[in-house]
């Protein structure tokens, strides 16, 4: 597992030369205004905090290079929809094939069969992506920093948003985070788990998000599995979380959502969160 993130790289710059071979990006951007304008992502986090609930994006995800097959029994339409009954603000759909078994027609069922926004997860390197992506139906694309440099950070942000979709950034560490506050967005991912050794700390997000101010939406990822977890975060003025395991292994990962959110009592102090 030695640095696992630059392997998926490679293998991401190869995936996208034979996407540009079976379609160009031209071809992507003239499809595109046939695609239903994107969902608020945003919003929809903003308005469970309003209603002092606990945001979840909640992952749709099969697999991963750490854990292998998370859950056999895989069918994202019914997870996404167990998911909305269970108080999701937002899904997350892995679409990253070799590394995670996921798949583009994955967020393009999900997005047509739920009323959510849907997060395109995967690993962002080049502008094709981006506008495929919005193709696919993605309200929401991640970048990770980790994984680029601020130009192009700053240049698949700028693509993003002028096609209407959110950003989430995600950061590791410190110097990470003062390149993703250079950004528009307002949704700073903290990741727990270290994507080049795969450890897994709660006191990552606990730490780095003392660097972040108030206007900003901190999501907390990887590493949460219980209402002590959800607590945890809650005492430190943080309310958005993406989850993915631990609903993933529940047989009603819908269930387990809704155990989390509503039976953690959580108390959001909004004065903390926004100006």
């Amino acid at each position: 597992m030695n640095n696992i993130l630059d392997q998926i790289l490679a293998t991401k710059r190869i995936e996208i030369e034979q996407a540009k071979a079976l379609k160009s990006i031209e071809e992507i951007k003239s499809l595109i205004g046939k695609v239903a304008p994107p969902r608020d992502f945003v919003g929809a986090i903003r308005a469970k905090h309003q209603n002092n609930i606990v945001a979840v994006i909640a992952e749709i995800k099969k697999a991963s290079p750490s854990k292998g097959v998370i859950r056999e029994n895989f069918e994202p339409i019914l997870i996404a929809k167990s998911y909305e009954s269970g108080g999701a603000a937002c899904l997350s759909v892995l679409t990253d094939h070799q590394y995670f078994q996921g798949d583009s027609k994955y967020l393009m069922q999900v997005k047509l069969e739920s009323n959510l926004p849907v997060l395109r997860k995967d690993f962002m390197i080049d502008p094709y992506q981006i506008f495929e992506s919005r193709h696919l139906g993605a309200d929401c694309i991640l970048l990770i920093v980790a994984a680029l440099n601020e130009t192009s950070l700053i240049e698949l942000e700028n693509i993003a948003l002028d096609l209407g979709m959110a950003v989430l950034v995600e950061v590791h560490n410190k110097e990470e985070l003062d390149l993703a506050l250079n950004l528009k967005t307002p949704l700073i991912g903290i990741n727990n788990r270290n994507l080049k050794t795969f450890d897994v700390s709660l006191e990552t997000t606990l730490e780095l998000s003392k660097e972040i101010s108030s206007d900003r939406i901190v999501v907390t990822e990887s590493g949460i599995f219980t209402q002590a977890d959800i607590h945890l975060m809650n005492k430190n003025s943080i309310n958005t979380f993406l989850i993915g395991e631990a609903l993933m292994r529940d047989p009603d990962p819908g269930e387990s959502l809704a155990k989390l959110i509503y039976k953690t009592n959580a108390k959001i102090d909004l004065s903390k969160n926004y100006d």
